[in-house]
């Protein structure tokens, strides 16, 4: 941006242009868009556009940005505890229903699509940014299930995330029936690929072999979060311990 806006009216034009830019690549496609159609979307005079904004490249990295933003979020949502002690059906289905809600958002999927179609343009969102998905999904799953081990949790994550990806772009790319089709694909792909590794009888066995490292009992619960880490607490010695400290066994 050529300048940051410090007032809450200039706060609000830029969150326009950037409302109507989404809009404008979602409809026309990033090569075909101008400056001047997103001025009009966006009600603004084009001077006014080139007062935060150089051009339209400018303006989608800015775009990059609320995206990223929003897919943390996301992630954060989607690490409460109350996701977390979901059963595995529902658990799955609040996944897939919160990344499609995301994608119904013009930025997100025109940013999504775009960096399939010409990544070179991107100045923020590149591998690493997929990479963070794959461990982010790696210790969710790890936190859904405890007895996953570092290498199973981020094999799955990584298979999981690329499937994801490349279903989620033909979804984005298809008309609405379809795109209700292919997420409804998604979702079943994910419950049969997953169930054997972190479904509810899975986790009813895994929960019989987890012991309290200090007495060996099985009587744990779970006991809240403590700086983003599951914990859990021992019925019969009372001690408190964090997920890496449980043996199985």
């Amino acid at each position: 941006m050529r300048r940051q806006p410090q007032q809450k009216r200039s706060q609000r034009r830029v969150e326009r242009i950037l409302d109507a830019a989404a809009e404008v690549f979602d409809e026309v496609g990033y090569e075909a868009a101008t400056t001047h159609a997103i001025a009009a979307r966006a009600d603004t005079a084009i001077g006014s556009l080139y007062q935060f904004f150089p051009d339209k490249l400018a303006i989608f990295h800015a775009l990059e940005l609320r995206h990223i933003e929003r897919v943390r979020m996301v992630w954060a949502k989607l690490s409460q505890p109350e996701i977390i002690q979901l059963p595995f059906e529902a658990f799955i289905q609040t996944l897939v229903a919160t990344f499609k809600k995301l994608f119904e958002q013009p930025t997100s999927r025109i940013v999504f699509v775009q960096y399939f179609t010409s990544a070179a343009i991107f100045q923020s969102i590149d591998e690493s940014f997929t990479q963070e998905a794959i461990d982010f999904t790696a210790k969710l799953l790890r936190e859904y299930n405890p007895a996953l081990c570092p290498e199973q949790s981020h094999l799955l994550a990584k298979v999981c995330t690329h499937a994801y990806n490349t279903l989620l772009l033909l979804a984005l790319r298809s008309d609405e029936t379809h795109c209700q089709q292919i997420f409804a694909q998604i979702e079943a792909l994910l419950l049969a690929y997953l169930r054997p590794h972190v479904g509810d009888e899975v986790l009813h066995k895994v929960m019989k072999v987890m012991k309290c490292p200090h007495c060996h009992s099985q009587r744990l619960s779970k006991n809240g979060h403590r700086h983003g880490k599951q914990r859990y607490l021992c019925k019969d010695c009372g001690k408190q311990f964090p997920l890496e400290k449980i043996f199985v066994g």
